[in-house]
């Protein structure tokens, strides 16, 4: 029997006021290409979930560490995802808010969109994002 890969991802709510971040990931990136996702990104080596969690929201979003709060942390998740075979990813869910909405997007993401969260079933997301949100509200 194969042997289950499994990659390690955080993904990150980012929260103004009342609403949610959501990004659409741009043709470029390697998997899930259209879809609508928090700021996301592989863990890497030995580094922790968190600290991750925070370069992404700097790559992704151009949004610092110092503008940015944790409000919780979610546990992880594991999603066998019916586009790779033999994979599961585990995911590291977390919660932040930040006080401005200036979003400044890489190359990961074409388009990013603040909405309420009773709007998620509008937007073809990565699979189970809304759940995951839903855990840590």
């Amino acid at each position: 029997k194969l042997m289950m890969r499994k990659t390690r991802i955080v993904t990150s709510f980012v929260k103004h006021n009342d609403k949610i971040l959501i990004l659409k990931r741009s043709q470029k990136v390697k998997s899930m290409k259209g879809l609508w996702s928090g700021v996301s990104g592989i863990i890497e080596n030995g580094e922790s979930p968190l600290k991750r969690a925070k370069i992404e929201i700097f790559e992704e979003i151009g949004i610092g560490e110092d503008d940015i709060e944790l409000i919780k942390s979610g546990n992880q998740t594991l999603i066998e995802s019916p586009q790779y075979k033999n994979h599961q990813w585990v995911i590291f869910p977390f919660l932040f808010k930040i006080q401005k909405s200036d979003i400044k997007l890489n190359w990961e993401n074409s388009e990013f969109r603040w909405i309420g969260i009773h709007e998620f079933k509008e937007f073809d997301t990565v699979p189970n994002l809304e759940d995951m949100l839903l855990c840590l509200l």
